[in-house]
């Protein structure tokens, strides 16, 4: 059947197309006419959240997105900054949520597939991977099987293409039962002066698609990322991505052999909606139109319609404008490395998407309503006053004294969101390519520059049960705590991506931790000159089979990058002298409110989360990175889930050494130990009166609060062995994954 003869679009398809009946008649406005099924379905996938970000455009543009360094902000497939000598970093965060609760292989697979294809799309060769990801409670009757499958999924994929995995946090909370989160982030290099970008321009130049060929896998998956679960979610399923590594790795050293030629003009990864969102925004950012001949599209499926051509996802696949005359170099390189090649269209100067099969045009749209004029709102969202009234946190009244210091520690050590991630970072190759620094454990990844001295330090950072207590502090402590974890290594901060992971934002309660969280994100990286270059927003994460509604807590991962002017002076968080005096920079008032102390030792959530102060931050990273340099200090690691003595611990047992501590006498020494007052850190040094002095000139408070020494954490009235907190530390995943464990 003609697709323009198909049946009327009847209010059945357009819901099924997750348009509302406005969003239709807007389309209908925009055409003049009633949408084809391939044009309607364009524009769903086009105006889902997951492309347009309908629901979050009008706040993100209030972000930060500049500094002299930065030679790319939002916008692009990823962000790019410049790291000296011709040098620079590009990188980027995505989600990949709803597909990894589905078929959490090939959706924690094909996420580490897209993110490369953004940073090797502009030019990179990736250097890094890392994830940030979020469980539901470990007993949850699911729950390993979707631990098992992420992990492996990203192994599998990282792994076989031969770029490591260095960093990432996990997380466990009973918010993320029915909506798991997988956020994949990669880090690459390149010269500045070929770097590569998406803007389709040069009318007739040719369209090319090259790499793997297109199935029926992943149609809708944009729509389906946009919509939250129910009780029918596994039938889903189909629109899940299948990725294929060894595709990948072949598509990487083409795409940067004809890179290194002068033949591309325009260059886009098929991400979310495939070859529409692809070709859409290469021709809408070049203020051009584009035509594409639908029959040429390499196919691996029989009988494809213009539709699931448009609309799939297949993996391994990309989309480029070369330069006339070129395609017969091209085609060259990518037979070479046994990938498809193939001339589908031009670009034009008619400002629409025309395409073409069994020669009848099958769809004629307007570019504007597609991208640059696609909807926009402002959803109706609480005032932070009202937000907190709704929350209903508990007020912290009395706080908890304890009587066992020493059970406490091993209580939070073996918990789930503090115990050891060993099985997890040991089944991804940590070390490919022979250029990681510091491998996962520690603050921050460090990765050299291949051929240089220069290092970029990495992280993932957030803190969710703040989030939900206050938004506008949690946005504010995830930025401050990467800016820390990437100064701890002695890496000086230069930028952030971020993948803002929230529930229905037609929820006004929902959209205020949205609203907010990016209000305390916008002032911390103002605060700290530490501008957010790249993300991805993740919304509608909710799952109606769990309850009602529940919604995930509010989840803005945050990616920070670093420079180190020399990889050989890094610090790490283990002890590496007996003697050294351990000192506690950052001042400690004790603050137990949203603490893992709190929640695990005691049961329950309250208070409100600490107030991070900018200032203090700021002051204090610069005070760790002059000390790193100066070879003052061995030892570093930021003070943050947990509070100090959880950081001691985990210092102690990367270093095998002990630590006798020495505390004041006070009425509920737990409060300090457990505490999570930000903007602290932790040190030993063999100078403790040179750290005195430089943290006094920072206008900081620093104490001496021990010694490196023995085979135990000991202190007033407890002592915890290293071998029983290495057991307690180390115990949680084996005894979880159970017979899996044996995998790692």
């Amino acid at each position: 059947m003609d697709v323009l003869e198909a049946p009327a679009i009847t209010p059945d398809i357009i819901a099924e197309h997750g348009l509302s009946d406005e969003e239709y008649q807007r389309i209908l406005r925009a055409m003049g006419r009633e949408p084809n099924l391939v044009e309607l379905g364009i524009f769903s996938v086009m105006w889902s959240e997951h492309c347009s970000y309908k629901s979050s455009r009008f706040h993100l543009k209030k972000l930060p997105t500049s500094a002299p360094w930065v030679i790319q902000g939002p916008g692009e497939n990823a962000g790019v900054i410049d790291i000296g000598d011709g040098d620079a970093a590009i990188f980027k965060m995505e989600s990949h949520n709803h597909p990894s609760y589905i078929e959490p292989y090939q959706g924690a697979a094909t996420g580490v597939g897209g993110i490369l294809r953004d940073v090797f799309t502009m030019g990179a060769r990736p250097i890094a991977n890392l994830n940030a990801l979020r469980f539901g409670r470990p007993d949850h009757p699911k729950m390993r099987h979707l631990i098992r499958g992420v992990v492996h999924g990203i192994g599998g994929y990282g792994n076989c293409v031969g770029v490591p995995t260095v960093g990432g946090e996990v997380n466990f909370d009973t918010a993320y039962d029915g909506n798991i989160l997988v956020n994949a982030m990669t880090v690459g290099v390149a010269k500045t002066d070929k770097i590569f970008y998406s803007a389709a321009t040069g009318i007739g130049n040719p369209i090319v698609y090259v790499g793997s060929k297109t199935g029926r896998d992943g149609i809708h998956g944009a729509t389906m990322a946009s919509a939250d679960f129910d009780e029918n979610s596994d039938e889903k399923r189909p629109t899940v991505q299948v990725g294929d590594p060894f595709t990948e790795k072949l598509l990487i050293e083409a795409c940067l052999e004809l890179m290194a030629t002068d033949a591309i003009v325009a260059i886009q990864d098929m991400g979310a909606a495939g070859l529409t969102s692809s070709s859409v925004e290469m021709a809408s950012k070049g203020g051009a139109g584009i035509r594409l001949v639908m029959d040429r599209v390499p196919q691996r499926e029989e009988g494809m319609t213009p539709y699931e051509m448009m609309l799939s996802e297949s993996q391994e696949r990309m989309l480029m404008v070369l330069k006339p005359g070129r395609e017969a170099e091209a085609e060259a390189i990518f037979k070479k490395w046994e990938l498809d090649f193939a001339v589908i269209g031009e670009v034009t100067d008619t400002g629409h998407m025309v395409l073409e099969w069994k020669g009848e045009v099958v769809c004629d749209i307007p570019l504007g309503p597609l991208a640059d004029d696609a909807p926009e709102y402002d959803r109706p969202h609480m005032s932070l006053d009202d937000y907190k009234a709704w929350a209903q946190v508990k007020p912290l009244e009395d706080v908890p004294e304890s009587t066992d210091i020493a059970g406490d520690l091993l209580k939070l050590m073996a918990s789930p969101n503090l115990a050891s991630r060993r099985w997890i970072w040991e089944q991804y190759d940590q070390s490919v390519g022979a250029n990681t620094v510091q491998r996962p454990g520690g603050d921050a990844a460090v990765v050299r520059v291949h051929g240089t001295r220069k290092a970029l330090a990495m992280t993932t950072d957030c803190t969710p049960r703040y989030c939900y207590a206050d938004p506008y502090e949690g946005g504010k402590q995830a930025i401050a705590e990467a800016y820390r974890n990437l100064c701890a290594v002695g890496a000086r901060p230069l930028a952030v991506t971020n993948c803002l992971n929230f529930g229905n934002p037609q929820r006004p309660e929902i959209m205020a931790q949205f609203v907010e969280c990016l209000r305390g994100m916008g002032d911390a990286c103002r605060a700290l000159d530490f501008p957010i270059v790249s993300g991805n927003v993740s919304l509608y994460n909710e799952s109606k089979a769990t309850g009602g509604g529940s919604a995930i807590l509010p989840t803005p991962a945050i990616g920070g990058v670093g420079l180190l002017e020399d990889w050989q002076a890094s610090a790490t968080i283990a002890f590496k002298t007996e003697g050294e005096t351990l000192m506690l920079i950052g001042h400690s008032a004790g603050h137990v409110g949203q603490s893992l102390w709190l929640d695990v030792c005691h049961g329950g959530r309250a208070g409100d989360a600490p107030p991070v102060d900018l200032d203090v931050e700021q002051r204090l990273g610069r005070l760790l990175r002059e000390l790193i340099a100066g070879g003052r200090v061995s030892a570093v690691h930021d003070v943050s889930d947990g509070g100090a003595l959880v950081a001691i611990a985990e210092m102690a047992l990367a270093g095998n050494r002990g630590a006798t501590i020495s505390l004041p006498a006070m009425p509920n020494p737990a409060t300090i130990l457990f505490g999570e007052d930000q903007g602290r850190a932790l040190v030993s040094t063999m100078e403790p009166a040179a750290v005195t002095e430089a943290a006094t000139a920072a206008n900081l408070f620093s104490a001496g609060i021990g010694t490196v020494r023995g085979d135990a954490i000991a202190g007033p009235g407890f002592a915890v062995p290293l071998a029983d907190l290495r057991a307690a530390h180390e115990g949680f995943f084996p005894r979880l994954m159970g017979a899996d464990a044996a995998l790692a």
